[in-house]
């Protein structure tokens, strides 16, 4: 936008902060979106949106102020930033630990673009998924279908008061597609990859991913289900797919080593964690095998920037390193208040809300061992696929979740297909049981765009990338029709 890329604006936006505090920084957001849906066959009205506002943040004599405004005019910014000094003079003596600011950042980001979305015409796009739709409405069993694209993009700009400025432009894609299948009482559901399929970038999101190819395939076996067996009910290994792994790595890992959630904060809303700050250094998280890394770097995912909201740079760190646990999630402010070590990882949903500790790009790194050498060591257990529902206590320790499709695997073969396939277990004991990880070639680069935390709410975009996983000695079990 050649807004956020005027200097001229950078020098009135820095003119609106107070120069008689500590510390000030104003963060501009630009977010532009559009949504196309096709539901059995039928394309649905276009739904566009945009916002844009600003909001300065204030350290001065030991507290923290701020105030958003969607008033850009110089007035406007003036007054929000006296009202961020009148909440830092009073929070001044209800502080806890001397909040950092980074030393003057400065740089860009800019999400990697090979095939600009407006470079696909807009009749395209809804031919596009009209063919979708035709591919997923393939049976009469199938009762509701569809397919929709998403395309976000959002601008912000980051000035302090110590002349620092941190320009990032994102370009996101969501592609989505359902099928529901019904016979009777027993109804099954197919998506693509329940949302995870989706990252940064232009038109080439799509190919990324195999959105072209996957309707067939997912109409398929959401007939198939129906006539499939129940999942059986036994303690036995599970494989979890790719798109699995997304959940099982966002509830039971991600969540858990939020520093503001170890420190308290999010108690009266989300939940605490089981984690607690003497583990840091020694604590066996799970297997050996385990290796997990906070990595913003990676070209493509989701939640990759250049600099967190706060404008700390973002680097690549291991939280998880051969089972053992390192570090947390959590900003500059968390690890201030807490002295533990975390990651550049305060972000913000939107102009409107302050930033706080959040996932950003959290990935199982790939072991060496290929899915078919996992599938054959198997004498019983089941292919997870796709969740579809998660059920986690408020420490993020115990819970239970459940998938679209499962495979039943006897003696190192898949024999089938299992509906309602679920599991359940405890957050360590269930890592410490992880017994193989695949390699690289079923690493996928994949996202939660809609996790929810915070108060006010904040729902943003997470990344998740992992290889398929196999774990020992899990409770499965299926839901009786």
């Amino acid at each position: 936008m050649t807004l956020i890329e005027s200097q001229t604006l950078a020098d009135r936006l820095r003119r609106a902060l107070p120069d008689d505090v500590d510390y000030a920084t104003l963060r501009l957001v630009d977010e532009r979106s559009e949504q196309l849906r096709v539901r059995r066959d039928t394309l649905e009205p276009l739904h566009t949106e945009f916002d844009t506002g600003a909001m300065i943040t204030v350290w001065n004599g030991g507290g923290l102020g701020y105030a958003a405004t969607a008033d850009l005019s110089d007035d406007g910014l003036a007054e929000a930033g006296r009202r961020a000094t009148e909440w830092a003079r009073r929070t001044a003596n209800a502080m806890v630990g001397t909040i950092p600011a980074p030393d003057r950042p400065t740089g860009t980001y800019a999400s990697p673009v090979e095939v600009s979305w407006d470079s696909m015409p807009l009749d395209d796009r809804i031919d596009l998924l009209q063919q979708q739709s035709f591919r997923l409405g393939i049976d009469e069993r199938i009762v509701d279908w569809g397919a929709s694209l998403t395309r976000r993009d959002v601008d912000q700009l980051l000035v302090t008061s110590d002349g620092g400025a941190v320009e990032q432009r994102f370009r996101f894609v969501y592609p989505s597609l359902s099928a529901t299948a019904n016979e009777g009482t027993n109804t099954q559901i197919r998506t693509f990859g329940a949302h995870a399929f989706c990252g940064q970038g232009g038109a080439e999101v799509l190919g990324r991913y195999g959105f072209g190819d996957a309707a067939t395939r997912i109409a398929e076996q959401a007939v198939e289900l129906l006539s499939a067996p129940n999942c059986p009910t036994d303690t036995m290994d599970v494989l979890l797919a790719p798109d699995q792994m997304v959940l099982q790595i966002h509830e039971s890992i991600g969540h858990p080593l939020e520093l503001d959630r170890i420190l308290g904060d999010e108690r009266n809303y989300a939940g605490t964690s089981f984690v607690t700050p003497d583990m840091f250094g020694s604590f066996q998280y799970g297997s050996e095998l385990l290796n997990v890394t906070y990595d913003p770097t990676v070209e493509g995912q989701l939640a990759s920037f250049g600099f967190d909201d706060d404008g700390t740079p973002a680097e690549r760190q291991y939280l998880i390193r051969n089972g053992v646990l390192e570090r947390g999630l959590g900003g500059a402010v968390s690890q201030a208040r807490s002295g533990l070590p975390g990651v550049a990882t305060s972000r913000a949903a939107g102009w409107n809300r302050p930033p706080i500790d959040r996932m950003s790009n959290l990935n199982v790194e790939p072991g060496d061992s290929t899915v078919d050498e996992l599938i054959a060591s198997i004498e019983r257990g089941v292919y997870f696929h796709t969740n579809n529902s998660w059920s986690i206590d408020d420490s993020r320790n115990k819970f239970q979740f459940g998938c679209e499709y499962g495979q039943l695997i006897e003696n190192g073969d898949i024999v089938g297909a299992v509906r309602n396939p679920s599991y359940r277990g405890i957050s360590s004991a269930f890592w410490r049981n992880l017994r193989g990880v695949a390699d690289n070639d079923s690493f996928t680069v994949m996202g939660t765009p809609n996790c929810g935390k915070g108060e006010l709410n904040q729902m943003i975009g997470t990344g998740h990338a992992s290889p398929a996983c196999l774990f020992a000695d899990v409770e499965v079990f299926g839901g009786e029709q």
